[in-house]
């Protein structure tokens, strides 16, 4: 069974460290994001999680300029990773991150507070209160918390297991008939010498598998051409039929 997670918060609040530590995995794979130390363009990792559960993660950009991005990722995630450092607090990108995933209506989120080996324990429980009172109202309210600190695994186990709870929820609820009508959003394209077209996404209903014929629409809704077909999947760097 498949979840899919998506990151969410302010720049600079431990995103993609988080996703790292959690996977192993750098998201951020461009030069200009290695330079400037934030991330651009959409980064995506997996995990293994307890019950048989394998967890895509999708990492936002948390900056301002690249909330269109931010967006993009958070289209069908199923969970939000909702990160706040305990040494900046609820930030304007906080705010916007959350108005988005809620306007998108994910229903569930763990909330993770960063850094918190930098400020004092009165400082953390702050946080905790600001961010409690940031998701008043919302679908968030009563999400579990868990503090990180840099070199500290506690925190780290805490998360995997709390995802893995959360996941199974998530998993046993899903209802993705093989019947319904394949639909897979794209995310990215891109040629591959002597392959062809190779597109990323998720795929939100039904099921496509190799040889399929598929339409391909434009994002206004037209089609592109008649008919595509499916010559290989890859599913987490693994080829799958």
């Amino acid at each position: 069974m498949a979840c899919v997670i998506g990151t969410a918060g302010h720049v600079d609040h431990g995103k993609t460290t988080l996703v790292k530590r959690l996977t192993g995995m750098d998201t951020d794979r461009l030069k200009e994001e290695k330079r400037r130390g934030v991330s651009i363009e959409l980064g995506f990792a997996f995990m293994e999680l307890t019950g048989d559960i394998r967890a895509a993660i999708v990492d936002v950009p948390g900056h301002e300029r690249f909330i269109r991005n931010m967006l993009s990722g958070a289209t069908g995630v199923d969970l939000v990773l909702f990160c706040v450092a305990a040494d900046d607090g609820v930030m304007p990108q906080t705010v916007e991150h959350l108005d988005i995933v809620t306007m998108l209506g994910v229903e569930r989120a763990l909330i993770v507070i960063t850094k918190v080996d930098l400020v004092s324990s009165d400082r953390v429980m702050e946080v905790e209160n600001d961010i409690k009172k940031l998701v008043q109202g919302t679908s968030f309210k009563g999400s579990p918390c868990i503090k990180v600190a840099a070199d500290n695994e506690e925190g780290i186990i805490a998360i995997k297991r709390e995802l893995s709870a959360i996941c199974k929820v998530i998993t046993d609820s899903q209802m993705r008939p093989g019947n319904l009508t394949n639909r897979l959003p794209v995310d990215r394209s891109f040629l591959v010498k002597g392959f062809g077209m190779v597109v990323t996404g998720t795929i939100s209903s039904g099921t496509v598998r190799v040889n399929d014929e598929l339409n391909l629409f434009t994002a206004e809704g037209g089609l592109e051409h008649s008919k595509v077909r499916v010559r290989g999947i890859e599913s987490h760097h693994e080829k799958v039929n």
